[in-house]
């Protein structure tokens, strides 16, 4: 096992299952991979102790099966961050699973499968086990309605709400650019409090300014070169962010399915 260039994280290459082990030690293992045209980045949970796992949002259910079955891990929990086609798609390859969603995305349309629901109230937090693993899930809206983003045992799960260098659109159907900013404003408050070695995993790759292009940051990387962090303060720097609003296919849906649901 090679030590991580971050201090306290280990990496373990799986190279069997071309997936990467970016966490682990006595109580935890978190794997990670890119799947999909969209540069998704999926993330299962394992807890050590009793082999009970978890998959953010599954790209592929299918392949998330197999690697739990070829280490002898339990895949019973299915957390979305939200619920766009990309963060959803392996959902129906897992419903023998419990299906964790926020109530909130009906309101963007979503019809399930999702068994079990968090209903806490924006920028708030509900306990939420895996084993004998507890996690924050902290109701993030911007993005999606009912955005969550997950925080515990050395990671930040952001999700579409945070990206590595930027945040997530705020213009497709269920956004809010006010409620992003709400949530970036809460969020930050957050990684603040959290040691700064623990890593923060979005749910897409993009590359930095620096042309880098990483899977993941620290969190005290992630507070000093984050633009939307770096922005939500000063109402000129946010309105100027290029990033919340896109003239594209998506954005013209959007705009569709807001005036039919006038």
């Amino acid at each position: 096992m090679d030590h991580h260039p971050l201090e306290g994280m280990w990496y373990v290459p799986l190279v069997s299952a071309m997936v990467e082990c970016i966490i682990e030690d006595d109580e935890i293992i978190v794997l990670q991979k890119q799947l999909g045209e969209w540069d998704n980045l999926n993330h299962l949970i394992v807890c050590k102790k009793t082999s009970e796992a978890a998959i953010i949002d599954p790209f592929s259910g299918k392949y998330w099966l197999d690697i739990c079955q070829k280490n002898n891990w339990k895949l019973n929990q299915v957390w979305l961050s939200h619920t766009h086609w990309d963060h959803s798609k392996g959902v129906s390859e897992l419903e023998d699973c419990e299906i964790w969603a926020h109530e909130l995305e009906f309101e963007r349309g979503w019809n399930g499968p999702s068994s079990h629901i968090w209903q806490h109230p924006p920028n708030t937090s509900a306990s939420h086990k895996l084993g004998n693993l507890t996690f924050a899930i902290h109701c993030t809206p911007g993005h999606s309605p009912g955005h969550t983003t997950i925080i515990g045992h050395g990671f930040v799960n952001s999700g579409d709400c945070l990206f590595l260098g930027r945040c997530g659109r705020t213009d497709l159907f269920g956004g809010d650019i006010d409620s992003q900013r709400r949530s970036l404003i809460y969020l930050k408050e957050k990684l603040q409090e959290i040691p700064k070695n623990w890593l923060v995993l979005p749910g897409h790759q993009y590359p930095l300014q620096d042309g880098t292009n990483p899977t993941f940051l620290s969190v005290e990387q992630l507070l000093v070169g984050n633009e939307a962090l770096m922005a939500v303060d000063d109402d000129d720097k946010w309105n100027g962010l290029n990033f919340l609003a896109f003239d594209d296919n998506m954005a013209e849906k959007a705009r569709r399915q807001r005036a039919m649901n006038q």
